[in-house]
């Protein structure tokens, strides 16, 4: 299995490589159109925009958050099937792109499920704690390997409990929902990333 960015050209060719104990497939896939939702929404702008001072510790976190994403351990899920972390309505798709004064912003990378604040969530698989921490747009955030690529990330959490290094089983509780980062109310975000790209957490529910 592998992410294909939802910024890849439709019409385009993805190439991928299998290897096999005795021989190389080398393959060709065509990226289909998707039409995902979109929101148009008018704001004032120190509400849409980042203030400078904030600038500096939002580019410092999102390298960090992308050299987790790229953490690939040869032990693989015997599965793709996860369980939802989180009971409640599935609130925001991703996909959707938000039209912010007339700026397009990045799509959403995730799904949201909208629970009362301090609902417990739990590891949609069993998995190993590869980052804890809180972060300006995502607030207190677990992010699990599963090894071969396949990771998941929950954030806005009000309370955390999961350690890094920690190995977890299938409904472990990782923490609890909250309105942590930036959240306009209690709701958990959470994403799957396959070999650092993030995909549609529903085709795994």
């Amino acid at each position: 299995m592998v992410g294909i960015p939802l910024g890849t050209k439709p019409g385009s060719k993805v190439r991928v490589e299998v290897q096999y104990a005795d021989k190389q497939q080398r393959l060709e896939v065509a990226v289909a159109r998707k039409t995902y939702p979109q929101q148009k929404l008018s704001m004032a702008p120190e509400q849409a925009e980042l203030p400078p001072e904030q600038l500096a510790r939002y580019e410092e976190e999102r390298k960090h958050i992308q050299e987790v994403l790229r953490t690939f351990s040869e032990a693989g899920p015997d599965s793709l099937a996860m369980q939802q972390p989180v009971p409640g309505r599935r609130s925001g798709s991703f996909g959707l792109r938000r039209v912010i004064n007339g700026v397009a912003r990045n799509p959403h990378s995730g799904m949201d499920i909208a629970a009362a604040s301090g609902t417990p969530v739990s590891a949609v698989r069993e998995g190993r704690v590869i980052d804890v921490g809180e972060y300006l747009f995502l607030g207190k955030t677990v992010i699990l390997d599963h090894g071969q690529g396949l990771l998941s990330l929950y954030s806005h959490l009000s309370e955390v409990n999961a350690a890094p290094g920690e190995s977890v089983p299938v409904g472990a509780t990782i923490g609890k929902v909250g309105a942590t980062g930036r959240a306009t109310g209690p709701h958990l975000h959470f994403s799957v990333y396959l070999n650092t790209t993030a995909v549609d957490p529903a085709f795994f529910l």
